[in-house]
């Protein structure tokens, strides 16, 4: 079996997580603008505001990421902007990911983790709702064009 590490975000890490988004987006979706303005510039949206990205690690290769992403509201963050390289899909990667931004949440003392997902991604919101994230009302106008549910966890 495979040996996975989770990582902190480092700067040289930058263009990966443009990258592996980029490559998932493009193989479900359409790229929006939202996702371009996050994922050009994460210290500014991400990082700065107090906010995580973690890599996935296999060995010296990055195959996925995932960002625990500050919201307008206190003690409630997004997870958002995951991705894991097609080659290294359904190995508990994303699984990993989730639990490392669950612990970070816990240990800041947050609130409650939102998602918003599409229903089309069967096999995510399963794995969403494995963790206990329950699916709540969507807003009118979310950030996500995409966007057709939307999953919380409360964590307090």
């Amino acid at each position: 079996m495979t040996e996975h590490a989770i990582i902190n975000f480092k700067n040289e890490y930058s263009k990966l997580f443009y990258d592996l988004n980029i490559e998932w987006l493009n193989e479900f979706f359409l790229v929006e603008d939202y996702d371009k303005k996050i994922l050009s510039n994460p210290h500014k949206y991400i990082i700065n505001k107090g906010g995580s990205i973690f890599f996935a690690k296999t060995g010296v290769k990055i195959i996925g990421v995932v960002a625990l992403m500050p919201t307008h509201k206190p003690g409630v963050y997004e997870l958002t902007k995951m991705g894991v390289k097609k080659s290294s899909r359904n190995k508990g990667v994303g699984k990993l990911l989730i639990k490392k931004c669950i612990e970070q949440a816990t240990e800041n003392k947050l609130k409650k983790i939102i998602i918003y997902s599409n229903r089309k991604l069967e096999n995510a919101i399963y794995l969403y709702k494995s963790f206990g994230f329950i699916e709540v009302e969507l807003e009118k106008k979310s950030n996500y064009q995409r966007a057709d549910i939307k999953l919380e966890l409360l964590l307090q």
